[in-house]
């Protein structure tokens, strides 16, 4: 009885869910946000000091990103939301197992992951798409970002925890830390000391290894409970159950991973079978992905945002208040999306001139790529933020499947097909395509979910009025 309502005390359980939405996502974004400018503010600086080439090489190795943030991701937000919905349950112990479990988990897999890129990097970069006028560059930024894969994968896992934690702030504070250093260190490096390529990932590393600096120190003081060493051995209880609900995030990631090598294989393919050749459609895309996954922060950034609120709420079984934050979610991520739409349709030019020059082909395909890739982005936050809210309450399953279903079961099987009959303009035309399936696919069955929790609210409802009616 005392831990129920100890629960109700929370200010997740009361307070306006407009007003969680704002605290906990706001700063959510903005931390998103931060973490895609690393990759633009080197994509702008690498694309003004070195030229296409440049532009193409990070494109080649933003795969290991997405392998960066899918274990983040897999870790992080599996450790958070197992915290949130131990901590609605009243499970306080339980809650504090998990969050050490997680930061044990993200330190280890960074340094496995920078240790097994190092070693195997040159034939990783070939199957990542490189062609060989692109691949010094790509192997020189990427020898230098390896090394601070273990401080972006343990900050990012890191920020899940501090926001679970109830300080939202700190978390983009963290963020917008490094991103400011490396914004600082990147025209230094690259045009100061003219170190170009190599200037731009050695300032992506120090930024990064700041953040994780601070993210760790917050992690010492932590604010529902104190952590301790003992907290930090790897339970596989709570391993699976980590993995059960962050796998759909992990996924996620991985299915975008896979679909841009088999986006700059295809690209570089077609490409050179075109007008434009091998490397202007490496470039380009390696701008408008860049651009998009900015847009993407904004999604994920709400979605992650929204976990502590949709997790406790859904522990504490008070359905109702879940249902009004994923409707909230879905109407701002679709306005944000839809405005993001018109500038791609208008100034596709103007935003592909901020990442450099390049020939009048070069500017022709961006152009056309922009408009015709990304025709349905109005509707491309939904996928993600109805996948994450799966997670959130803990139906893992669901989750993964929502994950998949743009990257691997439409786009990428499109993006091998449609240029066999297209050429380079098939690639073009799987974008919207998988979109709008993608869409309609989360629609349904977050329609789905949302109704069977109205059943269930009014089910207590009736409960309550029945129990309250005199004998």
């Amino acid at each position: 009885m005392e831990q129920q309502q100890s629960v109700r005390d929370n200010p997740l359980a009361f307070e306006s869910t407009g007003r969680l939405i704002a605290k906990y996502s706001v700063p959510s974004v903005i931390a998103m946000l931060v973490s895609s400018l690393y990759n633009i503010v080197d994509q702008i600086f690498i694309g003004q000091g070195v030229g296409m080439l440049g532009n193409a090489a990070t494109n080649v190795a933003f795969p290991f990103v997405n392998i960066c943030i899918a274990l983040s991701l897999l870790i992080g937000i599996g450790g958070a939301s197992n915290f949130n919905l131990n901590m609605g349950r009243g499970e306080n112990e339980k809650a504090k197992s998990f969050a050490g479990t997680s930061i044990s988990l993200l330190i280890l897999s960074g340094l496995a992951l920078s240790i097994f890129s190092l070693l195997f990097l040159k034939p990783i970069l070939i199957a990542f798409g490189s062609t060989k006028q692109v691949f010094p560059y790509a192997l020189t930024y990427t020898r230098i970002t390896a090394l601070g894969f273990p401080f972006l994968i343990a900050t990012n896992g890191f920020c899940n925890l501090i926001r679970s934690d109830g300080s939202p702030r700190y978390s983009m504070v963290v963020m917008v830390t490094g991103a400011v250093i490396n914004t600082c260190l990147d025209p230094l490096f690259i045009f100061g000391f003219h170190w170009g390529i190599a200037g731009g990932a050695a300032a992506t590393v120090i930024g990064q290894i700041v953040s994780c600096v601070m993210a760790a120190v917050y992690l010492t003081r932590f604010r529902t409970m104190k952590l301790t060493k003992d907290c930090l051995k790897i339970n596989a209880d709570n391993l699976k159950a980590i993995v059960s609900i962050g796998i759909a995030s992990f996924f996620n990631q991985i299915a975008m991973m896979a679909v841009q090598i088999a986006l700059n294989n295809t690209l570089a393919y077609y490409g050179a079978l075109s007008s434009y050749g091998s490397d202007i459609p490496l470039a380009c895309a390696g701008v408008i992905i860049k651009v998009n996954a900015f847009v993407m922060a904004f999604a994920i950034g709400i979605a992650q945002g929204c976990q502590p609120i949709l997790g406790f709420n859904y522990g504490a079984q008070l359905y109702g208040r879940v249902r009004d934050t994923l409707k909230k979610e879905i109407i701002t991520v679709t306005a944000i999306f839809s405005a993001a739409f018109i500038c791609f349709q208008l100034i596709p030019r103007q935003i592909v001139s901020i990442f450099g020059e390049g020939s009048a082909a070069y500017f022709h395909f961006a152009e056309r790529y922009f408009r015709i890739y990304l025709f349905m982005v109005f509707i491309n936050g939904l996928q993600p933020i109805v996948s994450n809210f799966f997670s959130s309450i803990g139906k893992a399953w669901k989750g993964i499947f929502l994950s998949l279903t743009r990257q691997i079961l439409f786009l990428l099987p499109l993006i091998l097909l449609l240029p066999i009959f297209l050429g380079i303009d098939g690639v073009m035309y799987a974008g919207p395509i998988a979109d709008g399936i993608a869409a309609v696919t989360a629609f349904f069955l977050g329609r789905h979910e949302f109704i069977q929790m109205q059943k269930l609210e009014t089910s207590q409802d009736s409960s309550e009025t029945a129990a309250a009616v005199p004998r």
